[in-house]
């Protein structure tokens, strides 16, 4: 007997539940039974997308061999303890940091793609995570352009997408649901290898995608293991009039495996009584404790003392018996909706993030399922709430983002978080911050270039106006300008420390002293790595981000050409009866405006060229910089939405070991979130 061809059949033309089907021919049909099960009897309930099965049907699981690369490290930030050796107060500060710091565990903040990072992380951290919390873009439609602060009043600045997040958004959305849906199954079985056996995990969604994510969850984690679908119920002044008004976000929450060493402290998830149950308690004992009179025990429990009724209670309220206090209760049982509200506008804690989360959300969530020295991760940590609080509450962390600002506005955040909790002479604990790899997509207008970059080299130095070299003595070498060689990067769009090397080889190698270097993103921290270079090879390289206006179709005039920054600085010598101490002086600065939306652009070069100063949102000084080692943080300074003033010289006073030459690197981070780095000599 011949039966029919079986296919999946995607419900509704989009990803959904899959029911199989059979076209049968007219044979009758076979006897099924006990003992011959129809094949639709076997079937399992599961979501299905493009992409998640191969040609052959089989599920394609997570290449992590081919995607674990190196980390490279490059700034070791502890804020209290660098600040104390730059100005030669190590030793008394070991003294008083004694049985502060938790441990030699470093956090880590990481620059790049998550699905990487995770593939990176897990040679040294499968499953030793105990709690991930992941809050992951939702939005097909999202507008990811922001309002940034500048200078020292209360102006804005527009700020775009980097070329590297519009990138990967659109590849996150090229295929609508389906590709989100694969982007997130990669990532939570990543997860799901990461965390412990006690581990949980939490998951931020909301309307547009919750009733997807619950079935990936299901998925990769099983459906045993999910605990509860948390409502987060909040308010806002926008109103809906033609339907009912959306005022929730939903948080799945998993765990890893059935063991009973879960952790749910469920008492930091109880809340405080109702106005309504509180003047229930309206009786005040002479130590001022509220109470009501009961007719019994209602808990069960033997009473205590201080339970028993006085002369005056039995007088006043015959027939009962005894005291019910109301500092004896747990508060209200923790329940599955939480109503905590959103960030208010004026708040300390608000950073510009349209998608921040309150810290008292994300408190709660650490402080039930992890304990003090638990390893906390977040792999989409946006404005590094995550981490924030995981400091403040005595758990490790590690957090990673692919957006070049959420990476410095965590790191800002972190560094005010250490200042505060060693102040008040709490434990705190350092971190490193990480870079990872590029994001390797051959996207910019396929059609037009056909992949290939040969012509997308053309077509970008036509636009920078130089030469395109057809015989060039290296193939790194494309084009000539003014006397300078050019180097343009692939289409992938990410110039790195290694391809920065093998251009100044190779125009060292021509006989060459500057090369313009152009590419769509650069990595972060390549300032230092091009400085280095400098001292080595005698070659200066200029760090020019290509315009995203040159993808406009049929554009003829050239769009602005940016350098990374230009920044100066000068050394400022102190000398005493006690020696020579160093501060560093911020000269100049000219930022590069690379992710400025086009309307605002022409008048803010002229802002830029009047006031550079203005756009700076970050500073930092390591006075005893080493080539190839990471950047240490010494003394930095910084404007925080409350406090926009900012200092041009440093107050560090960094005392040298001894006299000679040493070299200091400062670091500058503009309100973009673009760094910049530059060196200089220091002569004691």
């Amino acid at each position: 007997m011949v039966l029919g061809q079986l296919s999946r059949v995607s419900l509704l033309g989009n990803p959904a539940l899959c029911l199989t089907t059979m076209s049968m021919s007219s044979i009758p049909s076979p006897s099924y039974g006990s003992g011959n099960p129809h094949p639709l009897s076997k079937l399992k309930t599961e979501l299905v997308w493009e992409g998640k099965y191969d040609e052959y049907g089989n599920k394609r699981t997570v290449d992590i061999a081919g995607l674990s690369m190196p980390l490279q490290r490059i700034e070791t930030v502890d804020e209290p303890r660098q600040r104390a050796a730059a100005a030669g107060n190590l030793e008394m500060f070991e003294k008083q940091l004694a049985g502060q710091k938790r441990d030699d565990f470093r956090n880590r903040l990481i620059w790049g793609d998550n699905k990487l990072v995770m593939a990176s992380l897990l040679k040294e951290f499968k499953g030793c995570v105990d709690l991930i919390y992941i809050d992951p873009p939702f939005d097909v439609g999202a507008d990811f352009t922001m309002d940034v602060p500048i200078g020292d009043d209360n102006e804005t600045v527009g700020k775009d997408q980097s070329t590297l997040e519009m990138v990967a958004y659109r590849d996150m959305w090229g295929k609508g649901t389906d590709s989100y849906l694969h982007m997130m199954y990669e990532r939570l079985s990543l997860m799901r290898e990461l965390l412990s056996d006690k581990g949980s995990i939490y998951v931020h969604i909301d309307y547009r995608v919750a009733s997807f994510m619950r079935l990936i969850m299901d998925d990769v984690f099983g459906r045993d293991f999910f605990l509860n679908q948390i409502a987060w119920c909040y308010k806002e002044r926008e109103r809906v009039l033609t339907t009912y008004n959306p005022k929730h976000d939903v948080i799945l929450f998993y765990a890893k495996s059935g063991s009973k060493e879960r952790v749910f402290n469920w008492k930091a998830a109880t809340e405080e009584f109702s106005d309504v149950t509180r003047k229930k308690f309206k009786y005040v004992d002479e130590k001022g404790h509220h109470y009501q009179i009961r007719g019994k025990n209602t808990q069960g429990s033997p009473l205590r003392a201080a339970d028993g009724l006085t002369p005056k209670d039995e007088s006043e309220h015959p027939g009962l018996t005894y005291r019910d206090y109301l500092e004896t209760r747990e508060g209200v049982a923790p329940r599955d909706w939480w109503t905590i509200g959103i960030i208010n506008k004026s708040a300390d804690e608000r950073l510009g993030y349209s998608t921040q989360k309150p810290k008292a959300l994300i408190e709660r969530i650490i402080g039930v399922s992890s304990n003090q020295g638990d390893l906390v991760a977040d792999f989409f940590c946006g404005s590094g709430t995550t981490g924030a609080v995981a400091e403040g509450l005595g758990r490790r962390w590690i957090m990673s983002d692919l957006g070049r600002f959420a990476v410095h506005t965590s790191r800002k955040r972190i560094i005010e978080q250490q200042r505060k909790l060693y102040e008040a002479g709490n434990p705190y604990g350092a971190f490193d911050v990480y870079n990872l790899g590029r994001y390797e997509r051959q996207w910019w207008q396929k059609d037009r270039l056909k992949g290939a970059n040969e012509e997308h080299r053309r077509v970008v130095l036509e636009f920078f106006r130089a030469e395109v070299l057809t015989s060039a003595p290296s193939p790194l070498i494309h084009g000539r300008k003014e006397g300078a060689f050019c180097h343009v990067d692939g289409i992938d769009g990410l110039f790195t420390r290694k391809e920065a090397r093998s251009v100044a080889e190779a125009i060292a190698a021509a006989g060459g002293k500057e090369c313009y270097c152009l590419s769509w993103e650069f990595e972060m921290d390549l300032r230092l790595s091009v400085e280095a270079l400098k001292q080595e090879y005698g070659v200066t390289l200029k760090l020019i981000q290509i315009p995203r206006e040159i993808m406009e179709k049929n554009r003829t005039t050239p769009p602005p050409f940016f350098e990374m920054a230009l920044l100066k600085a000068e050394p400022v010598l102190h000398k005493t009866k006690e020696g020579t101490s160093v501060d560093i002086k911020l000269t100049q600065f000219l930022p590069s405006l690379a992710e400025v939306p086009s309307k605002e652009l022409e008048a803010l070069q002229e802002r830029a060229v009047k006031s550079g100063f203005d756009f700076i949102d970050f500073w930092a000084v390591d006075f005893d910089w080493k080539p190839g080692k990471p950047f240490s943080h010494h003394w930095q300074d910084y404007r925080t939405r409350k406090n926009r003033t900012l200092k041009l010289v440093s107050d560090a006073g960094f005392a040298y070991p001894k006299k000679g030459k040493y070299t200091a690197c400062v670091k500058v981070v503009d309100v973009f979130g673009c760094d910049s780095s530059i060196t200089i000599d220091v002569t004691i």
